[in-house]
């Protein structure tokens, strides 16, 4: 888990990344990871937060939710940034169950006081572009259902640049994820005090 070298300050608040291997920094030094930058740049600019990432490469909704009372009763963040859902995707779980698994656990980050953002996926449309038309959807609706802030899309300008992936084509590789930090930070930073 990255934590910075400040994490003992008690007046630090904490800011939970709950993901799967797109936050994890698969394939990359954790260093190279978006997460990693966050935190830099949360210190350079001289917002108080200490960055957790509990991201874990794999997961999906229904094994997030799984750990994630455990997580917050553990960090006690202020605030979580909710990345899951790929890996359901991936598996052409059924879009109803993701998306529940997301609901349940924006009402578990907010039923202990933290704020949660959300971060949409889109998928490739190997189970066929009605399914990864709902899925991409299912953020979007659900942002608005629970008025919850949102990340559209956490690959945009990254996901189709081979440039900024992988070789898999599924996972941006460190020239991507300074982009992927870009996508995140403007929904972040307004949520964020100093």
């Amino acid at each position: 888990m990255l934590a910075s070298a400040g994490a003992a300050a008690t007046n630090e608040r904490t800011l939970l990344v709950y993901g799967d291997s797109l936050s994890a920094a698969y394939g990359l030094r954790v260093e190279q990871g978006w997460v990693t930058l966050l935190q830099k740049r949360l210190e350079e600019q001289g917002y108080g937060y200490r960055v957790v990432n509990a991201s874990v490469s794999g997961e999906t909704t229904s094994g997030g939710k799984a750990r994630l009372q455990r997580a917050l009763d553990q960090h006690h963040p202020a605030v979580v940034i909710l990345e899951l859902g790929a890996n359901d995707g991936l598996r052409g779980l059924p879009v109803a169950g993701a998306r529940a698994g997301l609901d349940s656990m924006i009402d578990t980050i907010r039923a202990s006081g933290a704020t949660v953002l959300l971060v949409g996926i889109q998928i490739p449309p190997n189970y066929g572009a009605q399914y990864a038309k709902t899925f991409a959807a299912m953020y979007t609706d659900l942002a608005q259902a629970k008025r919850a802030p949102l990340v559209p899309f956490l690959l945009e300008g990254v996901a189709l640049d081979s440039a900024l992936m992988q070789g898999d084509g599924l996972h941006p590789n460190a020239a991507g994820q300074p982009r992927v930090l870009e996508n995140v930070w403007p929904h972040l930073q307004p949520l964020l005090q100093r």
